[in-house]
């Protein structure tokens, strides 16, 4: 680990004006190293969910600044800021938001295609991820005839498929039994342990944010604790 991949300062989120104003963020500052496991933790409507859009900058902030790799975000607009999160993020959601009608594969590299890679290397370089992800004899296969964890594995492999610097996990076993639930926590963390990826996880779940370096706990729009933890299970 090293430096900060993300800086936030003083950052403010607010929904409404006057006195319907809601402020879900009330000036926040944290920092996040490369190669770090976090995880943010707060009941429902604690403004967990708001920072991480924010961080994957899928929003913005009423006021404050948020540093990616040392750059400001706020002065990546339009293509440049797709171009940025498409090439530094990968998402894996709770929802799996697969195209059910369409085969694995394809699912996979959608990304790439939003990045412009043309349709050979996009095939390769999902084949690739899928085979990461012990899913390459699935390819052929929709999405719609996958098993759960199949399909949270093929959001996994096309979170990878862009080689992220970063992946944001929001409830990613929420809708798995425990084992499966079990065995995708094992690759996310093994991506992050062996491949140096920063994995950024969003739950409630305390034995999932228990396997983290470290804990961001939130609670009406304020960091409450942030506790590191030596040696991660």
């Amino acid at each position: 680990m090293s430096s900060p991949i993300i800086a936030v300062r003083d950052v403010v989120r607010s929904y409404g004006r006057g006195a319907n104003r809601f402020d879900a963020l009330k000036g926040v500052s944290l920092e996040i190293l490369e190669g770090e496991s976090v995880a943010i933790i707060g009941k429902s409507g604690s403004g967990k969910s708001t920072l991480m859009h924010l961080l994957a900058l899928m929003d913005e902030p009423t006021s404050g600044e948020i540093d990616l790799g040392g750059t400001d975000t706020r002065t990546l607009g339009g293509r440049r800021l797709n171009r940025t999160r498409n090439k530094t993020f990968g998402f894996v959601f709770q929802q799996f938001f697969l195209t059910p009608n369409i085969s694995v594969l394809e699912n996979v590299i959608l990304p790439l295609k939003i990045a412009g890679v043309p349709s050979r290397e996009r095939k390769r370089l999902g084949m690739a991820a899928l085979k990461q992800l012990e899913l390459d004899d699935k390819a052929k296969n929709k999405a719609v005839n996958l098993s759960g964890g199949q399909k949270q594995r093929t959001v996994i492999a096309r979170a990878l498929v862009n080689d992220p610097r970063i992946i944001f996990a929001d409830e990613p076993t929420g809708n798995l039994d425990t084992a499966t639930g079990a065995v995708v926590e094992d690759i996310l963390f093994g991506l992050n342990r062996e491949h140096g990826i920063t994995l950024i996880v969003v739950t409630h779940d305390e034995d999932l944010a228990a396997r983290c370096d470290r804990r961001i706990h939130i609670r009406d729009g304020h960091i409450v604790e942030d506790e590191r933890t030596e040696v991660a299970a």
